[in-house]
């Protein structure tokens, strides 16, 4: 790169401050967020329970590949509702890693 590009990169003083207030429509898209990772819970209690019933009646019935799928669904139905709950303090990590970056 040249000096000249760098000097002007040095110059642009850019700073991010988020603020999810300073948009008109940021409480509905805070509440619409709020809705999905609900939808997304309840969905992911219906996948466990789905799971566990394909699980148990293919353990019952010797069915190895039906009990190895409904263990399947109990396990990404349970993974999936820890990154739902996750989910904000993943991205609050991230974003203030990238903030220390200089």
């Amino acid at each position: 790169m040249s000096s000249s590009f760098l000097g002007v990169v040095r110059w642009a003083g850019v700073v991010l401050n988020p603020t999810p207030t300073a948009l008109p429509g940021s409480g509905t898209l805070q509440n619409m967020a709020n809705g999905l990772a609900g939808w997304g819970l309840i969905l992911a209690l219906v996948a466990v329970v789905l799971g566990a019933v394909t699980w148990a009646l293919g353990s019952h019935s010797q069915n190895v590949h039906h009990a190895m799928n409904g263990r399947r669904a109990v396990l990404v139905a349970g993974g999936a509702a820890l990154l739902i709950g996750a989910a904000p303090i993943l991205i609050n990590f991230f974003f203030q890693a990238g903030t220390g970056l200089h």
